[in-house]
């Protein structure tokens, strides 16, 4: 089955200053939907949007490896998670291994290798939360493991994995605790207590 047109399920919060409704909304949930596939056009954006992020001197340092639900590839990338990650992303649509290319092909250090992946995925999410889909990412990876399987280059790490696909009950999920962690509110840190500086 197709994901068509459907509408993100939201946790909004009230925040201290006015901001894109998809940025107050985006939120990181477990529990996706089983029976409902990845949208290609939806995933074709998110993809883009990765793609037209900025990062230094234009060099865009990130690569992605992508693989649907019911493929070799989308059980290898789950094989290669660490503990709970494992429960629960065999029902996302989709997953997106995160690659930053720390070293140029001469074998230069890329220093903002990881920051310019953070700021592609960063869009990415955006992206997917306007299209209707949900997304959770995860740092909980063996990157060697994902190295060895899709013979990732040494001058790329794996840095983190990006769970894609329609959100499900969180019900769904059946061990209590994890059930409390996907209706717990979300928390930030006052602006007051990040902006160190403000004069």
């Amino acid at each position: 089955m197709t994901l068509t047109t459907t509408t993100t399920v939201t946790r909004a919060d009230e925040t201290s200053a006015p901001i894109l409704e998809v940025l107050a909304a985006r939120w990181s949930p477990r529990s996706y939907d089983p029976t409902v596939a990845i949208d290609e056009g939806a995933l074709a954006s998110v993809l883009e949007a990765g793609r037209w992020s900025p990062s230094a001197a234009n060099t865009q340092p990130w690569r992605f490896i992508v693989a649907r639900r019911g493929t070799e590839a989308f059980d290898t990338i789950v094989s290669n998670l660490m503990g709970f990650n494992q429960a629960w992303t065999p029902n996302a649509a989709a997953l997106i291994v995160n690659l930053a290319e720390t070293t140029d092909p001469d074998g230069k250090p890329r220093p903002m290798a990881s920051y310019d992946l953070g700021q592609a995925v960063a869009h990415m999410s955006v992206q997917a939360h306007h299209e209707g889909l949900h997304v959770h990412q995860m740092s909980g990876i063996l990157a060697e493991g994902l190295r060895d399987a899709f013979s990732i280059p040494e001058n790329f790490t794996a840095l983190t994995v990006t769970a894609l696909g329609t959100i499900d009950s969180p019900e769904a999920l059946g061990e209590e605790g994890a059930i409390a962690r996907e209706k717990a509110p979300r928390e930030r840190f006052p602006l007051d207590e990040i902006v160190l500086v403000n004069k």
